[in-house]
């Protein structure tokens, strides 16, 4: 992803020509990545190394593979070569003494918990890909356009928890992400009470080295664990409310079924819903294409202006034409018709990687930057020790 000006589905400019640059005197934040030797943290890793507002200093993931330099520790998966500003890193452990500002975590599960709660205890603002804490009722579950003002829980967390600048905000599940981005605009002028998605997910949202080839090759695997309960519970949040002390569900019926297709990215969904107010497939379609971000999202170099690409074709949106627009931030949306059993059909398709893990972990901290809940902590070198009174 490079960060240059686009509009209509691709990613906006780094900082608009009116907007002032967030950060002091052009001081870039220092970014870590937790996990960053796996798929998502690779994609973080990438996505830093030309980032105009922050600068990976740091990255540490599992004892296995703590001691080594970035280029030792990890099996590079993504097109060209490793980032120089990674390459020559040390890898080190989950222990939160690390020299950033704040901290990406694409830890797996097993020990992300723990481990984030440690970093936030610390003093470090955590922005996570990983499942632990995304139901916690303290803890935001964040999509930029969809949800900012929930970021309003974040001092009520730090008071519960007895976190001081630390915190913990997460992004949703891949498909959770582009399914409520899509939905936030219909929810918004027609109202919603049931939804009903098939969900066709790509095998590197399963991560490396993922699915068997004998599993997958020529197959379709009806069953991702965890992940209908994820799709069924995360879009009430969501699309929730911050009441001033707890998240309000929205209370809409949701009904998910996921399945492992041999594609290596893009989730393509097919969705039913009931809507509140009557509305044409045509209403939709409008209601979808004019929906655009405030001038603050607008600002954020991973932003896009129109999140929503709205496709003519009746075969469209496809993972091998469509995953990448946006840069991989914009949901494609094509197949707009009436649904015989309740009000709209449709099919979405977003880029698990980008949207659904590294690059909206990247946009939730760009708005956490921009509305000043990231700080620039003093680095070890520079802390200066008392000096002993001369007797």
């Amino acid at each position: 992803m490079s960060f240059r000006p686009v509009e209509n589905g691709d990613r906006m400019s780094s900082v608009s020509t009116n907007a002032p640059i967030p950060h002091p005197a052009g001081r870039k934040w220092r970014a870590g990545v937790l996990g960053g030797t796996g798929v998502v943290g690779q994609r973080l890793v990438k996505l830093l190394s030309t980032h105009p507002w922050f600068e990976l200093t740091e990255v540490a993931a599992s004892e296995r593979s703590s001691g080594r330099t970035y280029a030792e520790a990890v099996r590079w998966q993504l097109d060209g070569p490793i980032p120089a500003c990674a390459r020559g890193l040390l890898v080190k452990g989950l222990d939160p003494t690390l020299e950033c500002d704040f901290v990406f975590s694409a830890l797996d599960s097993s020990v992300a918990g723990a481990a984030e709660e440690d970093f936030a205890r610390a003093g470090y603002p955590v922005v996570s890909n990983s499942k632990n804490h995304r139901m916690d009722t303290d803890v935001p579950s964040l999509i930029p356009e969809v949800n900012a003002a929930h970021l309003d829980a974040i001092p009520v967390q730090q008071k519960n928890r007895g976190y001081t600048t630390g915190f913990i905000v997460t992004n949703p599940n891949c498909s959770t992400a582009g399914l409520v981005l899509v939905l936030k605009p219909l929810a918004e002028t027609f109202g919603l009470e049931k939804i009903f998605v098939v969900t066709l997910q790509a095998v590197s949202g399963a991560g490396y080295p993922g699915v068997p080839s004998m599993d997958i090759h020529g197959n379709v695997i009806p069953f991702i664990s965890g992940e209908e309960e994820k799709m069924e519970s995360e879009p009430q949040k969501l699309l929730g409310r911050w009441d001033g002390a707890r998240f309000v569900d929205a209370g809409l019926g949701i009904s998910a079924h996921c399945n492992r297709v041999p594609v290596l990215d893009g989730h393509l969904e097919c969705v039913s819903l009931a809507l509140k107010k009557s509305a044409s497939p045509h209403d939709v379609r409008e209601a979808l294409s004019n929906f655009t971000v405030d001038a603050e999202l607008a600002s954020l170099p991973t932003a896009v202006r129109q999140p929503i690409l709205v496709l003519d074709g009746d075969d469209r949106p496809q993972p091998r034409r469509d995953v990448d627009a946006g840069n991989g931030m914009a949901a494609a949306v094509g197949r707009i018709r009436e649904c015989p059993l309740l009000d709209i059909k449709l099919a979405l398709l977003s880029h698990n990687l980008v949207r659904g893990a590294a690059g909206a972990a990247l946009l939730n901290a760009e708005l956490l930057a921009t509305r000043s809940f990231l700080r620039h902590r003093v680095p070890a070198a520079e802390v200066r020790l008392p000096q002993p009174v001369a007797p």
